[in-house]
C-alpha cells in the first residue's frame, strides 16, 4: 500500500500545478477574446455545475468498479477536453460556447475522480500511520496549490494562456499514466449490486446513519459559503478600498495558504485523542478573517488571521480525514465520500452570488460580521453533538477488540463512544 500512497501523491501533485495554473490561464483566455468579467464567470460556473450534479453517481460509480480504473478514465477526459481547450486558444477566436462546453467536461471529469481518488487515498494507508500520511499529502496538495498559481501567473504573461492550458494537459495525461500502475490486489472484489440507483440509496444510508457525519457535512456546506463570500468577494472589495490593493489581499492569501502548509506539519507529529473534537473546535478559527475585514484591521493583522484560520482548518481537514479512515466501511468509502464534496460545495456558489445583494442590503460591515456569527454559532451548535465531542481515536487493541462491529452498525461510533 505504500507504493500506492507514494503513486497517488505524485500523481495528486502533478495534476493540482496543472489546475490551479490552468485557472488563471482560463480566465485569461476568455479575456483575450474580448469577453469581461461575466464571461469568465460563465466558464467558472460551467466548471462547477456537472461536478456538482454528477459527484453522487462519481461516488456510487467509484464504489462498483475499481476505483482506479475510474480515476484512469477521468485523468483522459480531463487531458483530452483540456488538450481541445488549449488548441482552440493557439488557434485563433476560441467561442464563449466552446470554451464552456470544454469546461464542462473538464468538470465532469473531476465530478467523477473526486470520490474515486479520495477511497483510493483512504483505503491505502493503515492504522497508525494514517493521520501523518494524510498530512504529508496535504502539505504536498498545499505547495501545489501556491506553486501552481504563481506558475500559472508567470507562464500566462511569457508564453500565453494556450501553451498553460496544453501544460494542464500534459499533466493530467501524466498523472492518469501513473495511476494506471495502482495495485488494488489488496481491495476485496466488488460484489454485484442491485443498480447505481440502490448504491446510491445505501450511501445515502451510511451517510445519514452516523449523526456525526452529517452534521458537519451540513455545517461546512453553510460554513463554506460565508467563508466564500468573504474570500471571493467581500476579501477583494475591502482590499482596494481600505488595505491598499491586490497586493495586500495577495498577502493575506498567501499566509492563510502557509498557514494550511503550517497545519500538515504539525499533524505530521500530533495524534490528538478526540480527533473529531479537536478538529471541530478548530473550525472557530474560520471566522478570524471575517472578523478582521469587518473591522478593518491593518495588513499585519489581518496575514495573522488569515494564518490562524489556515493552520486551524488544517488541523481539521487531516482529522476529518482520519476519522473516515477509522470509522467507514472500506468497500462504501467513495459514495460517503461524494456526499460529503457535494454537502461542502453545494450552497458555495449561492453565497458568493447573494454577497453582493446581502452588502447592498444591510452594509458590508454587518455582512461581514453575519458570516462570522454563522460559522461560530453553528460550530458551537455542532459541538453539542455527542458523537462530535467522544469519538476517539482507536489503536490497534481496540480495533482488533471491535472486529467487524463498527462496520456493520451505522451507528456505532455514538453508541460505542457514547
Amino acid at each position: 500500500m505504500k507504493r500506492n500512497y507514494t503513486l497517488l501523491t505524485a500523481a495528486a501533485i502533478i495534476t493540482s500545478l496543472g489546475t490551479h495554473a490552468a485557472l488563471i490561464a482560463a480566465a485569461f483566455a476568455v479575456l483575450e477574446t474580448g469577453g469581461d468579467g461575466g464571461d469568465v464567470g460563465l466558464v467558472a460556473a460551467a466548471r462547477t455545475l456537472p461536478l456538482v450534479l454528477f459527484l453522487l453517481i462519481g461516488g456510487a460509480v467509484a464504489d462498483r468498479v475499481p476505483r482506479h480504473r475510474v480515476m484512469v478514465a477521468a485523468n483522459a477526459l480531463n487531458c483530452v477536453s483540456q488538450g481541445a481547450f488549449a488548441l482552440l486558444v493557439l488557434a485563433g477566436e476560441p467561442q464563449l460556447w466552446q470554451m464552456m462546453l470544454l469546461s464542462a467536461l473538464c468538470g465532469t471529469g473531476q465530478a467523477f475522480f473526486s470520490p474515486a481518488a479520495e477511497g483510493m487515498l483512504l483505503s491505502s494507508v493503515s492504522g497508525e500511520q494514517a493521520s501523518r500520511a494524510f498530512a504529508l499529502f496535504r502539505l504536498g496538495m498545499n505547495g501545489a496549490v501556491i506553486g501552481g498559481a504563481a506558475l500559472g501567473g508567470a507562464l500566462v504573461a511569457v508564453v500565453g494562456p494556450g501553451w498553460v492550458l496544453a501544460l494542464d494537459a500534459a499533466a493530467f495525461a501524466v498523472a492518469g499514466a501513473l495511476r494506471a500502475f495502482l495495485d488494488v490486489s489488496h481491495i476485496p472484489p466488488r460484489e454485484p449490486g442491485e443498480g447505481l440507483l440502490a448504491d446510491l440509496r445505501d450511501g445515502w444510508r451510511e451517510f445519514t446513519g452516523r449523526t456525526w457525519l452529517w452534521v458537519i457535512v451540513v455545517q461546512f456546506s453553510v460554513c463554506n459559503a460565508f467563508f466564500g463570500a468573504t474570500d471571493s468577494v467581500y476579501g477583494p472589495l475591502v482590499a482596494e478600498e481600505e488595505l491598499g490593493g491586490a497586493g495586500p489581499w495577495g498577502l493575506a492569501l498567501a499566509a492563510f495558504a502557509g498557514g494550511m502548509a503550517l497545519g500538515a506539519l504539525l499533524m505530521m507529529r500530533w495524534k490528538p485523542r478526540r480527533m473529531l473534537l479537536v478538529g471541530t473546535v478548530c473550525v472557530f478559527p474560520y471566522a478570524l478573517p471575517s472578523a478582521a475585514l469587518a473591522v478593518p484591521v491593518p495588513v499585519p493583522v489581518l496575514a495573522v488571521a488569515m494564518l490562524l484560520s489556515g493552520v486551524a482548518i488544517e488541523v481539521f481537514s487531516v482529522s476529518w480525514m482520519t476519522t473516515l479512515h477509522q470509522e467507514i466501511p472500506e468497500e462504501k468509502l467513495s459514495r460517503v465520500s461524494a456526499y460529503d464534496w457535494f454537502g461542502s460545495l453545494a450552497f458555495l456558489p449561492l453565497g458568493t452570488a447573494l454577497a453582493g445583494p446581502a452588502e447592498q442590503a444591510v452594509g458590508r460591515g454587518p455582512a461581514l460580521w453575519g458570516c462570522t456569527a454563522v460559522i461560530v454559532l453553528l460550530t458551537a451548535a455542532v459541538l453539542l453533538v455527542p458523537g462530535v465531542r467522544n469519538l476517539t481515536r482507536r489503536t490497534p487493541l481496540t480495533a482488533a477488540a471491535s472486529g467487524s462491529e463498527a462496520s456493520a452498525d451505522t451507528e456505532s461510533p455514538v453508541g460505542r463512544l457514547g
